[in-house]
């Protein structure tokens, strides 16, 4: 009974976290092609409002209406890097959720391998200085000179402990 309940739980939850789109009826094109273009560079567009959510799924009216202009310029005949290019002309380069690889974008682009490969460096580095070092703990008792190993096993043998 307790693993029904948990299926049907699973199942409603799964069926709950579907993303909902915020396109109102109204807003749909005729023509699924340009309406299919236009939801494609909707899920590009960043809301200004909601900041890391696109334009596709948002409910708020500015995102409406970039909704909007968006099918204008389609149904105008732009193509779809026109219209990018005019959203980022009139918006500037964060309107898009995912930044184009120019220069000025370089190191936001570059700074996640950099780091990674800055990472893997000092690890290496570590280990390898780590590797040079002479053994330390138990294994310092094998360091001794011989009249220091025999000045121990005698202390030792005075004790009653045996020295292996």
């Amino acid at each position: 009974m307790r693993r029904l309940a948990a299926l049907l739980l699973a199942g409603l939850l799964a069926l709950g976290a579907q993303v909902a789109h915020a396109v109102q009826p109204d807003e749909v094109m005729r023509d699924p092609a340009k309406e299919a273009r236009a939801r494609a560079l909707s899920r590009e567009l960043r809301c200004m409002v909601c900041q890391n959510q696109s334009i596709d799924d948002s409910d708020a009216p500015l995102a409406r209406d970039l909704r909007l202009l968006v099918r204008e310029r389609i149904a105008a005949g732009d193509s779809d890097r026109q219209v990018l290019d005019f959203l980022v002309a009139r918006f500037g380069e964060y309107v898009l959720l995912k930044p184009r690889f120019e220069p000025q974008t370089l190191l936001l682009w570059l700074l996640t391998p950099l780091t990674l490969l800055c990472g893997a460096f000092a690890l290496w580095w570590h280990f390898r200085r780590r590797s040079r070092l002479p053994p330390q703990g138990e294994d310092e008792v094998s360091t001794l000179t011989a009249d220091e190993q025999a000045r121990l096993e005698k202390l030792l043998a005075a004790r009653d402990i045996d020295p292996s």
